[in-house]
């Protein structure tokens, strides 16, 4: 697989590393570990030792026992310095947590520890996850060395919101999981083998699907009640931009349609919010003639209050309340009535139970689709919400054959080249 260097950062979430190594390494990555000295009042060097295989770094003047080699390669015949070494050899820079101090010093370009010169001497991807209180995420002068990281070239994994270190307090700057942070270090080294820079902007193109324009519909709609409620899912939008992200590192002009998705849009794909399953019917109808993938990731409401208040409905006298649904218009089947010849369609089944797959095949031949991305939303550990998913994968050939691809279960961005796989294979067929 590849070669990962992890930066540890001082603060709480440092015990997080530990799963995230884990899960790297179970992917069957080679990861090598460099610490600020902060970090390690957190986690000390040994845990990450035992996780990697591989001696841990603190300070550029140590010595390196395994010369800068991660586990797997040849140990050089000669003494290289660390924090050229490590980063040399290394496919992929990620840095978490990265604490506000060290976000600060990386965009300024300080190289006072080996974390922070390891940084300044990478050639390759560099995913930064930051992780502090709310406040601090929140203040002007880190959202700015954010953005200036960002329009380097950076890979910024957006921190979760919910309970923070100190007792009592939430809001936004929790580290995100470990898996969605493996996620987009595997996006990156995605960006990275097709020659597209850091933050998947491909600046000449290149890549499997370039010159192609990818509309990806993701997260999942909201069908007003009243003014305050509404009829929605568990759709937060992240298989979606795990798709627009691939497609973008493979050279193609992304179009996203995102349905109250709250996550960072990903770098350089267009982007286009909408709320309720006809907004995002109009939206689709507006962009499908001029592309030539659809990517259908979104959860559209099935129905709809059909007669939704002005105002927000008082509780207050009431003891029931009954609210009347209609059906919405079916958005990919209407797309694919008018669709052309070269245009590849993929849906998306999320199914519960047995019965799975026999749905999907149904959803494939009745809509005219040219695949179908099944995944079993019975089980709580994939699927709406999770940083994974498991999926199988139909696609129509000749003589009305359905093929199927199982795709265990796995980061969403590994989900997503799966799917990509399949879109190639479906054009280079035709």
């Amino acid at each position: 697989m590849s070669r990962i260097l992890l930066g540890v950062s001082g603060g709480i979430a440092a015990y997080k590393a530990l799963e995230l190594v884990r899960l790297m390494t179970g992917a069957g990555h080679a990861v090598r570990v460099v610490q600020t000295p902060a970090s390690r009042r957190f986690v000390g060097a040994a845990s990450f030792e035992a996780l990697t295989g591989a001696p841990v770094l603190v300070s550029e003047f140590e010595r390196d026992p395994a010369r800068g080699a991660f586990p797997g390669q040849s140990l050089p015949e000669h003494e290289p310095l660390s924090h050229l070494e490590l980063v040399s050899n290394a496919e992929v820079y990620v840095i978490a947590p990265a604490s506000a101090n060290t976000i600060a010093k990386l965009a300024t370009g300080l190289a006072d520890n080996l974390l922070s010169s390891c940084a300044l001497a990478a050639e390759c991807p560099l995913v930064i996850a930051p992780a502090m209180n709310n406040r601090m995420y929140e203040h002007a002068a880190t959202q700015a060395n954010l953005r200036m990281l960002r329009e380097r070239g950076a890979w910024i994994v957006e921190p979760d919101s919910g309970r923070l270190a100190s007792r009592g307090e939430h809001g936004v700057g929790r580290l995100a999981e470990p898996a969605r942070i493996l996620a987009i270090c595997e996006q990156a080294l995605a960006a990275s083998s097709t020659d597209a820079p850091a933050g998947g902007d491909d600046k000449d193109g290149a890549g499997a699907l370039s010159g192609l324009r990818v509309l990806v519909t993701a997260g999942g709609t909201r069908e007003p009640i009243d003014s305050v409620r509404f009829v929605g899912n568990s759709s937060s939008g992240r298989m979606g931009l795990a798709l627009a992200q691939a497609a973008r590192a493979r050279g193609a002009e992304v179009q996203v349609i995102a349905a109250n998705v709250a996550l960072e849009p990903p770098a350089g794909v267009l982007w286009r919010a909408v709320s309720t399953a006809e907004e995002l019917r109009l939206a689709c109808e507006e962009e499908f003639p001029g592309c030539d993938v659809l990517l259908m990731a979104a959860a559209v409401a099935d129905f709809r209050p059909a007669s939704p208040a002005e105002g927000k409905i008082k509780k207050a006298g009431r003891e029931s309340l009954r609210v009347e649904l209609e059906p919405t218009a079916d958005v990919i089947a209407a797309l694919a009535e008018h669709r052309r010849s070269d245009q590849t369609l993929v849906g998306f089944a999320a199914e519960h139970g047995e019965q799975a797959i026999e749905h999907g095949r149904a959803k494939l031949s009745g809509k005219r689709l040219d695949a179908v991305v099944v995944n079993d939303i019975s089980r709580t550990d994939i699927g709406f919400e999770a940083d994974v998913n498991e999926v199988t994968i139909l696609t129509a050939g000749e003589s009305s054959q359905i093929a199927e691809r199982h795709v265990p279960r796995a980061p969403k961005a590994q989900v997503a080249t799966a799917i990509l796989d399949a879109v190639e294979t479906l054009r280079a067929g035709r």
